[in-house]
Formats: C-alpha cells, structure tokens, sequence
C-alpha cells in the first residue's frame, strides 16, 4: 500500500481549517493539524487519523519545531489568520494592526519558508493561500485587515512567478462572507454584533471552502487554479450584499 500524501493545514483547530483537514482526510491525504489550540487539533485528528501539532505562526520558533516535526510535505494549507477590529482609520488600534499583519503575513511567511524545502523535495509540491475578498478591494473600516490581506496575497503571488519551473502550485483562494468565529474575534467576542453580520443572508460554511480547497488540490499537477472567488449568491463585494428582510 502506498504511503499516502502528507497535507498541512495551519489554523486547524476550527472554522475553514477543521473542514479543509477533514476534507482533505477525505480527498486522501494524511494531514497535519497545526494551531495554537492543539487539544482542539488533536480531537479532529484523531476523527480523520491524522496527526496534530501545535503551531504559533507568530513565534518563529514554533514554526520551526513545526517544520521540523513534519519532514515530508506535499501540500500547505496557509489558513491561519483573522481579523481584528472595525474602526475608521483616524481610530485605528496599532496593537491590532500589528496583530493582523504578525498573523496574516509574517505567519505566512514563516510557514511557507519553513516547509518550501519539503514541497519541493515532493516532486510535486502545493501551496494553497486562503486570503479574502479583502484582498482585492477596499471597504471603510475595514483597512488593517485589507491591508493585510493584499499584502499576503501579494506575498503568495509573487511566489506564483518565482517559483516558476519548480515541482510546486500555487492556489489562492479568496472567500467572502463565510460563517465561522471570524466575526467573534473581529469583535472581540461580542456574539450580537457578530450574528448582526450574517443577518439575513445565507452565508458560505466553512465546509463550502474547504470542498474548493480539496477540489484544486486534487487537479492533475499540470493544472493550476491560480485564483478561486467565492461568495453567497447574495454578496457582490465585501460591504454590498442582498439582505432578506425581517
């Protein structure tokens, strides 16, 4: 029997993450679930007979103990991030920025750096970025979380061109409203003004992403889905979206 590939996912331990890890079990691979929250990794792991790790993509050296813990790798799910704050520029919390920008783009640097030697010893090699709609236009309030979105598709996207003629795919995809505890932290835990973002709309589920997830990581390794959009039927861009009245 041949030894099935190893797939990271980073921020597993909830949301897009546990889907994209049981999605991936399911599509065939042995995943690798990395989060702070490891108790919660290792609980989904032990469902799909993979295997958990703990990771702070804010602590380098976490990282590194990660990578060293994962010595084959054929796919990266960067996945970690989030949002903090939605506050006007002029109001702008530097703390949360700097939370935002820590997470979403060095983290992904870090992790992708750390296992770039393993998914190109592969053979056939697979990075896939989740960044957001945010990563393609502004909105008011929103800038931290934009800002550090573009910078992290800006990050995997250079990648696409550097890494050009190398055993490795690169994947972004970039969702829209999708119901998990994004909100809750973006609010600091407030459950009304989160539950107020989903008001009468069908969201995207985490399981929705994780099913394109698996989709592009299954393509044959001459094709490569560059950039994936979802949203709700009734979401336009990131602040325009059609509401069912009360």
């Amino acid at each position: 029997m041949s030894t099935p590939p190893v797939a990271v996912v980073t921020g597993a331990s909830s949301g897009i993450g546990a889907a994209t890890a049981r999605a991936l079990a399911s599509a065939g691979f042995h995943v690798v679930l990395g989060a702070r929250r490891v108790d919660r990794c290792a609980e989904i792991a032990k469902e799909i007979d993979g295997t958990a790790v703990r990771l702070d993509v804010t602590d380098a050296e976490s990282v590194a103990a990660f990578a060293a813990a994962v010595p084959e790798c054929r796919l990266l799910v960067n996945n970690a991030g989030g949002a903090k704050g939605f506050e006007p520029v002029a109001e702008a919390d530097e703390e949360d920025w700097r939370w935002m920008f820590e997470t979403n783009v060095i983290g992904t640097l870090r992790v992708t750096k750390a296992l770039l030697p393993a998914l190109l010893a592969s053979g056939d090699g697979h990075i896939v970025t989740v960044t957001s709609i945010a990563a393609l236009e502004p909105y008011d309030n929103g800038a931290g979380y934009t800002g550090a979105k573009h910078a992290q598709a800006m990050l995997h996207r250079t990648l696409r061109g550097e890494l050009l003629g190398q055993p490795v795919r690169l994947t972004e995809i970039l969702p829209g409203m999708v119901e998990t505890d994004f909100s809750l932290v973006r609010f600091g835990g407030d459950q009304a003004r989160a539950d107020e973002v989903y008001r009468g709309i069908t969201p995207l589920t985490a399981d929705d992403v994780a099913d394109v997830i698996a989709f592009a990581a299954t393509r044959p390794s001459h094709v490569n889905l560059d950039q994936i959009v979802l949203k709700p039927r009734a979401q336009a861009t990131p602040m325009r979206a059609y509401r069912e009245p009360s």
